[in-house]
């Protein structure tokens, strides 16, 4: 197989023409290509409103040999480089493909039921897991103290209309963790040396996620699809041998002489188990506050908290394509970091023609998220925009304290929106903060229809009083730079609203190079155990505590 990259195609292009050009790069014909696929796509807008598509492609011909040595005769060879690359027009470079392939490790899985791994919580991190050790005939047992996601999808939607809140089944809990009320956005910086990053996308594809997501540089799937994607999983599972239980919290651990025996399930059924994978996703606190109690190694980390920042989606087409509308993309999205004095401020989770969403899961607290369907069609373009937070902020002496002071925001966010996600628009926001008014620019003000678009009751109110000061003055800083960098992004009349409180775990729960914590058999994993962060990253680490699992069961000491 030879790899062409650097494949310039204007955005119009038909996906016929994608053979058609590596067979002149290649100096061949068309028929002696045997087969292609599409490696990576990513958007060139460099020169806007011209656009185009860099591909990688990689092609199966006829006398593989003699084609990379004619590319010789016509390019020039890097000799630089251990790998052979021929380097054509365009910065075109044709190489032999190397890919990294995922092998889970080869391991027989034990004949006793009680020694079936329990998985706890079937986000990403549990979904991965589950599914690899159900596949490779480990039968597994998932618990989700949520409901399956069809009717999960009901409880949040029932949610957003009425305002009544189910604690065990809403954006945080519930089959497919909190990514599945999200954008589904695919993309990490997670270095993939085992091939695990591909794998998590061909199992979403098996699964009914487009096949797309295989190639995009910024791969995302859509709440629409995502849910559909997170019960055919479910159902694999179960036909490898799995098991996978709703409405069933894990509130308890059975431990025994510093190690896993079991777990109670809703303060009544005990599980026995040797085995434990606490999956459990940022925003178990309970979870947290039982494993605290239970002596279980964590610390307080570092993690962010923002405000959701809203503009029109045509502004931003025009801002990043250099037109309103170019037919053959989806909504532009951006990513933007700053720095105010010792903080980082950052775009995060950004969400093309989304809605913002009221994602609390505790009573009288708030925090909201962004959400996009697959389409991302909607009239406006949102992203959190979050400022860094240490222990130093909140006295991190305890390993909860960053859990309490997420809570002391949200508090402050539903005090302020009474109940409702409370919207503020950014100029009346700085002027309440810095005592200087904001003069408007004529760049929102052309759309003259621009409201907010949420998912969940909302009122305006005084968004300024829900952080404490030091983080406004940091997030106004952040709006300001981001201003320069992308025209009409700190205009007077975007919309903020909050709190965006649930970007990461605040806490890590500790384990070595095993997988497990001080207590054996105890397996911390994903967002939540603070090892992740986002849909690929922790789903890359429940197959890594999969492959933790299995290895245990290489030898006969265990």
């Amino acid at each position: 197989m030879i790899r062409i990259s650097q494949i310039k195609m204007p955005v119009s292009h038909k996906k016929e023409e994608l053979p058609e050009k590596a067979a002149e790069l290649l100096h061949i014909g068309k028929k002696e290509i045997l087969s292609w696929k599409i490696v990576r796509r990513s958007l060139d807008a460099r020169k806007k409103p011209e656009l185009y598509l860099i591909y990688v492609l990689d092609v199966e011909v006829q006398n593989e040999e003699q084609v990379l040595r004619r590319g010789c005769r016509n390019g020039h060879k890097d000799r630089t480089q251990e790998k052979n690359i021929v380097h054509g027009k365009g910065g075109v470079q044709i190489r032999k493909a190397e890919d990294t392939a995922y092998c889970f490790p080869e391991t027989k899985p034990p004949s006793d039921a009680a020694l079936r791994p329990v998985i706890i919580g079937t986000g990403p991190a549990g979904l991965f897991c589950g599914y690899l050790l159900a596949m490779h005939g480990f039968r597994p047992v998932l618990l989700e103290r949520g409901k399956s996601v069809e009717d999960r999808q009901k409880d949040v939607e029932y949610f957003w209309k009425q305002g009544i809140l189910m604690p065990d089944s809403n954006v945080q809990f519930g089959e497919g963790g909190a990514g599945t009320f999200s954008d589904g956005k695919l993309n990490t910086l997670v270095k993939d040396r085992n091939g695990r990053n591909r794998e998590v996308l061909r199992i979403f594809v098996r699964a009914g996620a487009p096949e797309e997501i295989l190639y995009d540089a910024k791969p995302h799937i859509g709440t629409d699809i995502l849910i559909h994607v997170v019960r055919n999983m479910r159902e694999q599972i179960i036909a490898f041998g799995g098991e996978v239980r709703f409405e069933s919290r894990v509130t308890d651990l059975v431990i025994d002489k510093n190690a896993i025996c079991g777990v109670i399930i809703n303060d009544k059924e005990r599980l026995e188990a040797d085995s434990v994978v606490l999956a459990v996703g940022h925003s178990a606190r309970d979870t947290f506050r039982m494993l605290y109690e239970h002596d279980v190694p964590m610390e307080a980390k570092s993690f962010a908290v923002g405000l959701r920042v809203e503009h029109p989606r045509e502004m931003i087409d025009r801002i990043q394509y250099g037109m309103a509308e170019n037919r053959f993309l989806q909504a532009a999205d951006y990513k933007v970091t700053a720095q105010a004095g010792n903080r980082g401020v950052y775009s995060f989770c950004m969400c093309p023609g989304g809605y913002v969403v009221n994602a609390s899961s505790e009573p009288g607290r708030l925090a909201v998220n962004g959400m996009s369907y697959s389409g991302r069609s909607g009239r406006n373009s949102n992203s959190a925009v979050i400022v860094t937070v240490t222990p130093e902020d909140f006295g991190g002496g305890h390993p909860l304290s960053g859990v309490d002071f997420q809570r002391k925001l949200e508090e402050n966010a539903f005090r302020a929106g009474q109940g409702n996600i409370p919207v503020e628009c950014y100029g009346d926001f700085k002027t309440a903060v810095t005592g200087k008014n904001q003069a408007p620019s004529e760049i929102l003000r052309k759309y003259q229809d621009f409201m907010p678009q949420i998912k969940g009751g909302w009122q305006f109110s005084p968004v300024h009083e829900i952080m404490p000061e030091t983080l406004n003055m940091a997030f106004i800083e952040g709006m300001e730079q981001f201003g320069r960098k992308l025209p009409g992004f700190s205009d007077s009349g975007a919309w903020v609203s909050g709190i965006e409180s649930r970007t990461s775990s605040p806490v890590r729960i500790h384990r070595d190079e095993t997988g497990q914590s001080a207590v054996r058999g105890l397996y911390p994993c994903g967002e939540g155990a603070g090892y992740a962060g986002g849909i690929t990253s922790a789903a890359m680490d429940g197959m890594l505590i999969a492959e933790k699992i299995a290895m245990r069961f290489q030898n006969t000491e265990r």
